[in-house]
């Protein structure tokens, strides 16, 4: 643990033991659907693969309102959360058990309204509207991407809870962040002038933490130019390595 505190990165992320392997239609879909996938190197596309495979396995993914749920849905929503954890040790995000998938905007009994996406802590449920979900990796560098979103919520609820290396760098990390807003008044200012997050951002520290993965993972390029010092502990946070983040 003591490397883990100087460093804030784990030992070791990736095992080269025991590598599960996506079926050839499964692989087709990541390679001509999901761009991050496309840009890591061979190495890490063979863990990358393991760890969608795994995630497929390890979830029960369930179509609402008729919807059939198909390769394409386990392989893409799948990816999304080994995206967002291929840096930490334990990527399987515990607090998930369920995803529901429904063809479009549903309605939540949880919050009494309409919702594109939403995580359940108690019932280890993610739900996700399959179009919005779509529509979040068509339009490229507009910070808006519902899957992410929606994960981004799970990974901390669930750093929360668990102990484990990456949890506890996740958790410490984003801990850094709060008090480095807190403290450094003209960052804050700064921060909510440029508009550059939107608005939804302010509301929590939970919404706060999932837009600014967002923005991380849609317009890295931006970000490291406005605001290096968030960045800087947003990938820290994430111990994202790879693919020229």
């Amino acid at each position: 643990m003591g490397y883990v505190m100087r460093h804030k990165k784990p030992f070791f992320v990736h095992s080269p033991f025991f590598l599960k392997k996506l079926k050839p239609n499964q692989k087709f879909i990541l390679e001509q659907q999901f761009k991050f996938y496309n840009k890591l190197t061979p190495k890490h596309k063979i863990y990358f693969e393991h760890r969608v495979a795994s995630f497929i396995i390890d979830k029960h993914f369930i179509g609402r309102d008729n919807l059939h749920v198909t390769e394409e849905m386990k392989v893409l929503i799948s990816a999304t959360a080994v995206m967002l954890t291929f840096g930490f040790r334990d990527f399987y995000i515990g607090l998930i058990n369920k995803i529901f998938i429904y063809p479009e905007e549903f309605y939540s009994n949880m919050n009494q309204d309409y919702h594109k996406g939403e995580f359940n802590p108690r019932l280890e449920t993610l739900v996700l509207s399959w179009k919005d979900f779509k529509k979040g990796f068509e339009i490229e560098k507009d910070k808006l991407n519902l899957g992410i979103h929606e994960f981004a919520h799970a990974i901390h609820l669930n750093s929360m809870k668990e102990r484990d290396v990456s949890s506890t760098i996740f958790s410490d990390s984003f801990k850094e962040l709060t008090e480095l807003l807190a403290n450094t008044e003209t960052l804050r200012k700064d921060l909510i002038n440029s508009e550059y997050f939107r608005e939804y951002a302010y509301t929590n520290q939970y919404e706060f933490l999932a837009v600014i993965i967002e923005s991380f993972i849609e317009s890295p390029e931006d970000f490291k130019t406005q605001f290096p010092e968030i960045y800087s502990k947003t990938k820290q946070m994430l111990n994202f390595n790879f693919a020229g983040y």
